[in-house]
């Protein structure tokens, strides 16, 4: 059983310029937060877009990269013997475990699930503080905040789901 599917983490890397592309639409949010956040179209065009999108797509890949560990609950197993270089030395009731187990809760609603509690319960407070300390307003909380629970939540449906 692979716990580890780079193929989903690539893909879900992905979803937060999809998401990004939709939720900062003009017609969606991305005048509300262009308002929010004192950004112009002139001062948008002056960023090297290159540079924002290949590190957007980093960060993302290492975002994607850490979800497993909270989508995946066989994690939990594989932690309990010292990871993936530990498992040609595990005791058999590890394999067993993982033969009855091996799958359960693996589906995309599932990880979606864990997903967007991962957006609300951490990506939603880390925002929100900044924000308060920053004296952001609630409407550019609200918009980002948003943003990353419906990336992690896709994040979490596709790394979870994909077996």
């Amino acid at each position: 059983m692979e716990l580890i599917n780079f193929k989903a983490i690539f893909v879900a890397s992905f979803s937060s310029l999809i998401v990004g592309f939709i939720w900062y639409n003009p017609k969606v949010f991305g005048t509300i937060w262009m308002n929010e956040t004192g950004m112009t179209e002139e001062k948008a065009r002056q960023s090297s877009m290159l540079k924002v999108f290949g590190l957007t797509l980093v960060l993302s890949f290492m975002l994607a990269f850490i979800m497993p560990t909270f989508v995946i609950h066989q994690f939990g197993a594989l932690g309990m013997i010292g990871g993936p270089s530990e498992v040609e030395k595990a005791m058999p009731s590890y394999l067993a475990f993982l033969s009855d187990y091996g799958n359960v809760f693996r589906t995309y609603k599932h990880g979606a699930l864990h997903g967007s509690m991962i957006g609300l319960f951490v990506a939603l407070p880390v925002i929100a503080t900044n924000c308060l300390f920053e004296q952001k307003s609630f409407k550019y909380a609200a918009i980002t905040s948003g943003y990353w629970i419906i990336v992690m939540t896709i994040m979490g449906a596709i790394i979870c789901g994909w077996k």
